[in-house]
């Protein structure tokens, strides 16, 4: 068997579907849990589906994947030939997964690092890919763990919502920063600060915020070599036309992502979510 060093990662990190036969990663999916039922996310329910039901303003949860879920998934790479793991996940100060993933670390037949990206959507799938380029070129446990927490200091999330409703319920923000943007006539600007969701800052309209978006995000590209992802939940068209500005407007841009965030994402979110990720390749 050939020994490598497995790359795995969770649903959260929306992956595109053309990734390198080469880099090959393994996706452990958090579960979305709509009406009383539970749906895998990626395989089971659709964003469609998921924007539907909060417009609706039926009950939507979201729960981590269970440790024997990665366990499952570790035994897999070891019986693929893996000679170790590295398993990239969502921030910890979001989400329980982190923590599964350390408990079926504990117990798994091969040496698995853990590592909490503190990001989020395509924030953690660029330190995926990182990951999974340095295992095919025959890094080691230590060279593939580099690669993603270096791809992790280098990238930065910013995203507007149409309201923080969704993200108070979820417990995802404080209802102190909640009531800033609930007050008249303001539209928050969110980032992921410190593995947390905080406040950026406020703008009057929605379309100056998202006119704020785009320049944050050219702003912190700069002239770097860099992969840009665009997210929205429910406005395609919205997420399309920021990504043809940036591809205009970012000199050293080298890939740029444009996809729906899955249900897990959504569900704290709500529609009309429009993000960015920002992605450096620094240190590469």
């Amino acid at each position: 068997m050939h020994h490598h060093v497995a790359v795995v990662t969770d649903s959260t990190a929306y992956l595109p579907p053309a990734i390198p036969a080469a880099c090959q990663v393994r996706t452990v999916p958090l579960t979305v849990v709509l009406d009383g039922q539970a749906w895998e996310e990626g395989t089971e329910i659709s964003a469609d589906s998921l924007a539907e039901a909060l417009h609706k303003r039926r009950p939507v949860t979201t729960s981590r994947p269970s440790p024997a879920a990665f366990a499952e998934t570790y035994q897999e790479a070891a019986d693929a030939g893996a000679s170790g793991v590295v398993s990239l996940h969502l921030s910890a100060e979001l989400s329980g997964t982190y923590d599964a993933a350390c408990l079926a670390a504990r117990e798994a037949p091969l040496p698995v690092r853990v590592l909490d990206t503190g990001m989020v959507a395509m924030a953690l799938g660029f330190c995926a890919l990182a990951a999974a380029e340095t295992a095919a070129a025959g890094g080691t446990l230590d060279d593939v763990a580099a690669a993603a927490s270096r791809r992790a200091e280098a990238t930065s999330a910013y995203f507007y919502v149409d309201t923080l409703d969704y993200l108070r319920r979820g417990g995802r923000i404080g209802a102190a920063q909640a009531l800033l943007g609930s007050a008249l006539a303001v539209k928050p600007l969110l980032e992921l600060a410190d593995g947390s969701i905080g406040l950026r800052e406020k703008v009057r309209t929605a379309s100056r915020a998202l006119a704020r978006l785009e320049e944050i995000a050219v702003g912190k590209a700069g002239e770097l070599d860099v992969d840009l992802a665009v997210h929205h939940l429910a406005a395609p068209e919205r997420a399309e036309q920021l990504a043809d500005r940036l591809r205009s407007r970012v000199p050293g841009l080298k890939s740029l992502q444009v996809s729906e965030v899955g249900a897990v994402i959504g569900a704290h979110t709500g529609p009309g979510l429009l993000g960015t990720v920002v992605s450096l390749h620094r240190n590469e």
